[in-house]
């Protein structure tokens, strides 16, 4: 990332530079409530453009102005109150990202209700547990796949007394509580947005956690938890109202919702809901978003395109690449004052141009910066892109904490850390390295679950997240997981995120769980990227030793940081891809180690025969 100074304030010099900008951020002490925070935006701006979505029926991009949302939110409200609903009532949202989405959600957030969202793609026998679980009423989805795939757990949808789809699906025997959104939405309604009086500490959400083991617990979340957290992270990082985000991750997620959502409201910026991942890459040239809100594994996925183009590349190339990156880096140590001015930075606006600009351009050109967060980000990567002029700030937090624990600011930004703590968040290590956090964002404890809550919550209100770090000037550095450890035989310990992550960086690996716990030595069980197979002329299928061979020699490459007993020894194919969809990855892509293990455990035992 490449920074200056303009009228006092540090900006972004990428491919394109925004002007000094006021901001327009809406304090709590004006709005303490999420429907009160949209109520004041569409006040202060109500031409302005708020959202911007793409329309597959006219296949165009429209824009929405903050008082046309008003119009259309009061008409939501409209047909949830002729539901009888009452405050505190829990009604559920299954969409992808969408204008449809924000409507359901302040409609509710203004008629004192709590939202629950669920992932599109989520399991059907976990979608009935959220569903009996927090009582829900009314759920809203989208379309005759997901209508279909509730046909598994109707007996779970008993107790809701409405479902509304945005499409109109079959009603297979559950009419009249099924409705389409045509039907559903009145034609006449009050056109005035309706703010129910609520606490600001009162519910707003209860978001569950797609955990790694276990049923998924239910994070209550209050309007005061997400709009001090906000307010916290935008004095991290400020955003203006002439941003634009491009929203992709799910909101069901609480990184995106939060980030991505609401504190745009407060802010006033633009947000564009991107068509779908696949397209992503034309949305991006298509938007020019100036904000990104993403995970690692879209940085690793770029990298590893980047990667596999350099190896067909000519030397003089590689080495040209390697040249920018090493001086576009040093150029971001000398604005963030960590190193000096040196005669190689004269070359950095050619390379510049020559390299980083056409990763800046497949980005929109117009990116400010790029958040990451939901896991760690290696510093490996994060420095080519900083190098190349994409600034990438990464950021850490918990659905618990609403979500922001810390941030990478612009003009202190260390990529190998998460960041500082939210100003006003407090911090501290446990004897065992775990970082415990104390604010406001705090969630008011999981739902139905007071001994889970008291698991993770201390007597004295400090959250145990569960992550081990150290912390140096201020700055959070993650250095393992709590319980993801795996302990040889010989007792030696070994963090396998850390591994899996270095070798699925790897083109031809798709995912990696690395295996060993109480064993004599390390396996891994795999599945491989059909693409890279077919350009390295590898048979997938293959089970011969020699196959083996060259890929843990392939693997052993990626390895060299890792101390000599953490090496794999043995590998395990396996076709099947771990998916949201059969249960062995959570809908924020963690794997669900035990669910794995337990549906290869024959695979994996036959890597230990003999020994």
């Amino acid at each position: 990332m490449l920074l200056f100074k303009e009228n006092d304030r540090l900006l972004t010099n990428g491919s394109a530079v925004m002007n000094a900008q006021k901001t327009d951020t809406i304090p709590l002490s004006v709005a303490n409530t999420l429907a009160a925070v949209f109520q004041e935006r569409v006040k202060r701006t109500p031409d302005k453009t708020a959202y911007i979505d793409y329309n597959p029926l006219t296949q165009q991009w429209e824009e929405t102005s903050w008082s046309q949302m008003s119009l259309l939110v009061a008409r939501w409200q409209a047909a949830l109150r002729r539901e009888k609903l009452q405050p505190g009532d829990r009604i559920a949202i299954m969409l992808r990202n969408c204008r449809e989405w924000v409507m359901f959600d302040m409609a509710a957030q203004g008629l004192g209700l709590v939202t629950v969202p669920i992932y599109t793609n989520d399991r059907p026998e976990n979608i009935g547990y959220i569903l009996q679980d927090a009582g829900v009423r009314l759920l809203l989805l989208e379309n005759h796949e997901q209508w279909q795939s509730l046909q598994q757990i109707r007996n779970q949808l008993a107790g809701l007394s409405r479902i509304v789809t945005l499409e109109t699906v079959d009603p297979m025997g559950l009419q009249p509580r099924l409705a389409s959104i045509d039907d559903w939405l009145p034609d006449e309604y009050d056109r005035e947005f309706h703010l129910h009086e609520v606490n600001p500490q009162a519910l707003a959400s209860i978001v569950y956690t797609s955990g790694t083991t276990g049923r998924s617990k239910g994070v209550m979340l209050s309007h005061f938890n997400i709009l001090w957290n906000i307010a916290g992270g935008l004095r991290l990082i400020p955003i203006y109202p002439e941003d634009k985000l491009l929203s992709f991750l799910p909101l069901s997620h609480t990184l995106e919702r939060t980030i991505g959502y609401y504190m745009p409201i407060v802010t006033g910026a633009t947000v564009a809901f991107a068509r779908s991942i696949p397209q992503l890459a034309e949305d991006l040239l298509i938007i020019k978003p100036t904000i990104l809100i993403a995970v690692p594994r879209i940085f690793e996925r770029v990298y590893s395109k980047i990667q596999e183009k350099l190896e067909n590349d000519s030397s003089v190339a590689r080495k040209l690449f390697n040249a920018a990156v090493n001086t576009g880096w040093q150029h971001f140590e000398i604005q963030q004052g960590r190193h000096r001015w040196s005669l190689k930075q004269l070359a950095w606006p050619l390379l510049n141009k020559l390299v980083g600009s056409k990763i800046q351009q497949k980005l929109g050109g117009q990116l400010r910066f790029a958040v990451s967060g939901g896991a760690p980000l290696t510093p490996d990567i994060a420095k080519i892109f900083i190098g190349l002029g994409v600034p990438i700030l990464q950021g850490y937090g918990l659905t618990e904490t609403s979500p922001i624990i810390s941030a990478n600011p612009i003009a202190d930004n260390l990529p190998a850390s998460v960041g500082v703590p939210v100003p006003e968040l407090e911090v501290k290590v446990s004897q065992d390295d775990e970082l415990l956090c104390r604010s406001p964002s705090v969630m008011l404890g999981y739902w139905n679950n007071p001994k889970a809550t008291a698991e993770v919550i201390d007597e004295e209100g400090w959250l145990h997240t569960g992550d081990k770090v150290r912390i140096e000037d201020n700055h959070i550095f993650i250095t393992g997981r709590i319980k993801e450890i795996i302990v040889l035989a010989n007792g030696e310990k070994i963090p396998p995120a850390d591994m899996e992550l270095c070798i699925a960086l790897d083109n031809l690996f798709e995912q990696v769980l690395v295996v060993g716990e109480g064993r004599p030595y390390l396996t891994a069980l795999m599945t491989l990227n059909p693409e890279a197979c077919d350009q390295l002329g590898i048979d997938p299928n293959d089970t011969s030793e020699e196959f083996e061979a060259s890929m843990l020699r392939r693997i052993s490459g990626h390895l060299d940081s890792f101390p000599g007993y953490a090496q794999i020894r043995r590998i395990a194919v396996v076709k099947e891809t771990w998916s949201i969809e059969n249960g062995l990855i959570t809908p924020t892509m963690k794997l669900r180690r035990n669910r794995i293990l337990e549906r290869y455990a024959e695979k994996v035992n036959s890597l230990y025969e003999g020994h």
